[in-house]
């Protein structure tokens, strides 16, 4: 039905390229094309101040753009693939890092054409223990400085786009979609986003601390009631009201 949308020849995708700033969780960056264009090749349309913090999934791992981010004086947290070939220059362990979950810590200089488009340049391989599933996993990242539980904390950051995402697909209904035509779905995407937008300045500008998915659900329902808003939005609750047997107050 989707036939712009190419991805494979019994699957069609659309991608939603995205960066989210970490200061508000809102995007400073979109773009939707077909599922056949590789995160890595978008990568290069990224721009950061340096200092930046960059944190990625292992699909934006590309060596040559990651230099680019270190030349430009930022820095970034990945996982690394599965097949990265690297030689290991220094190697910390201890009892104390164990306890704290971390596995090991290596200074790493990578090998082959990667070495190449990195400039071979070092970097940081932390080995990190989840104490829930058992399973170790690898961050990659080059700040030399940063302890290693800090490199850990700053990736699980990452979950946050993912949160975003779920807010968008659940909260405002980007689901399914009304029109099959990439303009069709372009637009829905981008209302849902500029809603998202919306509901984020509001939840951030009022005194009372809204959960989003509460928000958008007492705005669907509220949304036609003639009060002021913004009244409504920092104090939803009626005053002295006496809760109902469910143990529930009222609200505007």
């Amino acid at each position: 039905m989707f036939d712009w949308a190419t991805f494979r020849s019994n699957k069609g995708a659309a991608k939603l390229h995205t960066v989210l700033d970490y200061d508000g969780c809102l995007l400073v960056f979109m773009e939707i094309t077909d599922g056949k264009v590789h995160e890595s090749k978008k990568a290069n349309s990224f721009a950061f101040p340096k200092g930046s913090v960059v944190v990625v999934d292992r699909g934006y791992v590309d060596f040559q753009w990651m230099n680019v981010l270190d030349s430009k004086g930022c820095y970034f947290v990945t996982r690394s693939k599965i097949n990265m070939r690297y030689s290991v220059t220094k190697s910390y362990q201890s009892e104390a890092m164990l306890e704290s979950g971390i596995i090991k810590d290596q200074i790493i200089t990578l090998d082959g054409t990667a070495a190449k488009r990195y400039g071979n340049k070092k970097l940081r391989l932390v080995h990190v223990l989840d104490s829930t599933t058992g399973d170790e996993y690898e961050f990659l990242t080059n700040n030399l400085q940063w302890k290693p539980s800090m490199v850990s904390m700053i990736y699980k950051q990452r979950w946050q786009i993912e949160i975003f995402l779920k807010h968008l697909k659940q909260r405002l209904k980007v689901t399914s979609f009304v029109g099959t035509s990439a303009n069709a779905v372009q637009i829905q995407i981008w209302t849902a986003l500029i809603g998202i937008l919306l509901l984020k300045y509001i939840q951030k500008s009022v005194i009372y601390k809204w959960n989003l998915s509460n928000l958008v659900s007492f705005i669907r329902m509220t949304i036609f009631v003639k009060i002021d808003f913004w009244k409504w939005a920092n104090d939803p609750f009626i005053k002295d009201k006496i809760p109902d047997k469910n143990g529930q107050f009222g609200v505007f």
